[in-house]
């Protein structure tokens, strides 16, 4: 796997590990009307990104990489904002998950693009499945703000 990648994968990975945390945090202090409906809807999302942040390890160790697995490393290589335990209103839960999803499906795109100049077929074939992912939530996330 090309180290360009790999490093890459690695702020991912990272980016996907903080955006995790961040959407429990909404999750839990979300409020407001539709405060059911979006409770419900951003736990289905941090499940996915359970599913993501391990796929995204093991793809790294099945090329014999060393996947970041801390906190600390999380932090440090993630550009995600961290969010203060506040009570947060649906609308800005909405937006800020969009936001964060947004970014993350960008990054897959670029990675994807990475990986496939370098004929990586397995990055390029998982991150096809994460973008596609990406794409239906923010149609999901941008449909509950009309």
């Amino acid at each position: 796997m090309d180290k360009r990648v790999v490093k890459s994968i690695n702020k991912y990975l990272a980016d996907i590990a903080v955006s995790y945390i961040k959407i429990h945090n909404l999750h839990w202090n979300v409020v407001g009307p539709q405060f059911k409906a979006v409770h419900e809807y951003l736990e289905s999302i941090y499940d996915s990104y359970a599913e993501v942040l391990d796929d995204v390890a093991e793809l790294l160790k099945i090329n014999g990489e060393i996947p970041a697995a801390s906190l600390k490393e999380y932090l440090a290589l993630s550009d995600i904002e961290e969010l203060e335990s506040v009570s947060v209103d649906v609308e800005k839960a909405i937006k800020i998950t969009l936001a964060d999803t947004r970014k993350l499906r960008d990054e897959a795109l670029d990675i994807r693009k990475a990986a496939d100049e370098s004929d990586d077929f397995g990055t390029v074939n998982l991150l096809e499945d994460h973008i596609a992912n990406y794409n239906k939530n923010i149609w999901f996330l941008d449909s509950m703000l009309k």
